[in-house]
């Protein structure tokens, strides 16, 4: 008995760090739900991670001068001397550069495993707007693996045949290339103003984001990154249970994110039986003008837009995805706004004179 209870002891003392291994594994499984099906966007069969940012208030020549300030500053950060801009042209607001970066899958004492990817930028600015493209990606592994994202990251050959899971071989490209897109549209936004929320970078962007602070204020921009909105600062509202009634001049900065991650939708009347309902197809974002706080929304082209330029008071509520009841309530008195030209999106600014957010 002595020895069969050792014997036990034994197996068990081997097989617990493989159990311990095991359940560590599964603790560590990543969620790979935001890299799947479209998160590598093609357009003529080229892999093309594009981005259009709404500045209402900004010329073009503005846009074009901050752009063409930021990829110059973007591209050398990396102190290489082949990330650099390669085109500009002013009349047509046309700024290109070309830029090689690493991506680190993983680094640890006695391992590196990285590979250097190679990228083109394209800018197109026009007045309001400009359209940032990130495209021809190309990949060089261990100094003589080659790959073009094309034949490498896309859905048809990252994803399995269920399109539920990545294909092992594939799946830190793709994950990296993703992260690294996300993370260059949101340079962009920090550079038209928009507060920089990501926490690595908090601290090193806070004097940029003052010397910003002029740009911030002739309009916000659109980014599509989400965040939970921090309720602190106020108090309950009256009217709405559960929601927090906030300081205007302590709008907290996570909002600003999550303007761009939630569907915005525009309600026009005070009687629930009679109010008009129509979702910002254009998006929408927060700014500041004449140093009081406002609220843009854009009715694309083809939206009705009657209603909205009859109102003089609207509410914009926003919904995070999977979400009945909305995340924020926004009570604007519209403000003057540039006549919009036919067949163009309409941007409405609205002084927000009262903001609530769920708790």
């Amino acid at each position: 008995m002595k020895n069969l209870a050792i014997l036990f002891l034994t197996l068990f003392l081997v097989g617990l760090p493989m159990a311990t291994r095991a359940a560590s594994l599964k603790k560590e499984k990543k969620d790979d739900s935001r890299y799947l099906a479209g998160a590598v966007p093609e357009v003529d069969g080229k892999v093309v991670f594009s981005k259009e940012f709404q500045i209402p208030g900004m010329s073009q020549d503005q846009i074009y001068s901050t752009m063409q300030k930021w990829m110059n500053e973007r591209l050398k950060e990396n102190g290489n001397n082949e990330s650099r801009v390669v085109y500009e042209d002013k009349a047509t607001g046309s700024i290109a550069g070309i830029g090689e970066e690493w991506l680190v899958f993983r680094s640890a004492a006695l391992m590196l495993d990285r590979s250097l990817m190679e990228y083109q930028i394209t800018v197109t600015c026009k007045p309001n707007s400009c359209l940032v493209e990130l495209e021809k990606i190309r990949y060089t592994y261990r100094d003589t693996e080659k790959y073009k994202a094309e034949e490498w990251i896309t859905d048809k050959v990252a994803l399995k045949k269920d399109k539920k899971k990545l294909m092992r071989a594939m799946a830190k490209w793709r994950r990296k290339t993703v992260d690294f897109a996300d993370d260059l549209f949101f340079d962009v936004a920090v550079a038209f103003g928009a507060p920089d929320t990501r926490p690595k970078a908090q601290k090193k962007k806070e004097e940029e984001n003052k010397a910003t602070a002029l740009v911030a204020g002739a309009g916000p921009v659109v980014i599509g990154q989400g965040g939970k909105i921090s309720t602190s600062t106020g108090k309950e509202s009256a009217d709405m249970p559960r929601y927090t009634e906030v300081d205007l001049k302590k709008i907290p900065s996570e909002l600003y994110a999550l303007m761009g991650n939630c569907k915005l939708v525009i309600s026009i009347g005070n009687d629930e039986f009679n109010m008009t309902n129509m979702t910002a197809n254009g998006g929408g974002a927060l700014g500041n003008q004449s140093g009081k706080a406002v609220a843009y929304c854009t009715l694309s082209a083809e939206q009705p837009y009657e209603a909205m330029d009859k109102a003089t008071n609207y509410t914009l509520k926003l919904y995070a995805p999977n979400q009945t009841t909305p995340a924020a309530v926004i009570e604007c008195k519209k403000l003057s706004a540039q006549e919009a030209q036919s067949g163009q999106p309409r941007t409405y600014v609205g002084e927000i004179v009262k903001l609530l957010m769920k708790k």
